[in-house]
């Protein structure tokens, strides 16, 4: 997405595909590849960056609502519900970072 930085790109993802908003980590968890099927029928090569999301806020209303069927899993059902090999292994090892505590002092 121009002008926004990819941590900004997969919040606003998150909320046109899921209804889900929070706050993203600048650094991505990792990443997978894959194919994508273009309108034209052509297929092109796609690398993803995926970035932990701590969800606060979830509403209906959302882009694509009604495209998808949403549920709340543990990464290793998600895991289990994914075709793409790498992303298979990024959720089967994904340790969610909780935020950094500050010193007060």
């Amino acid at each position: 997405m121009k002008g926004k930085k990819p941590f900004e790109a997969a919040a606003t993802e998150a909320w046109e595909e899921a209804g889900v908003s929070g706050a993203a980590k600048k650094k991505p968890v990792g990443h997978y590849t894959y194919l994508k099927e273009l309108d034209d029928g052509n297929v092109a090569p796609c690398i993803v960056d995926v970035f932990q999301i701590e969800v606060t806020e979830v509403r209906s209303g959302f882009k694509e609502q009604g495209q998808r069927v949403l549920e709340w899993v543990s990464p290793d059902e998600a895991a289990r519900r994914v075709r793409e090999i790498e992303l298979k292994s990024l959720l089967v090892e994904f340790k969610p970072q909780g935020r950094k505590k500050r010193n007060r002092g």
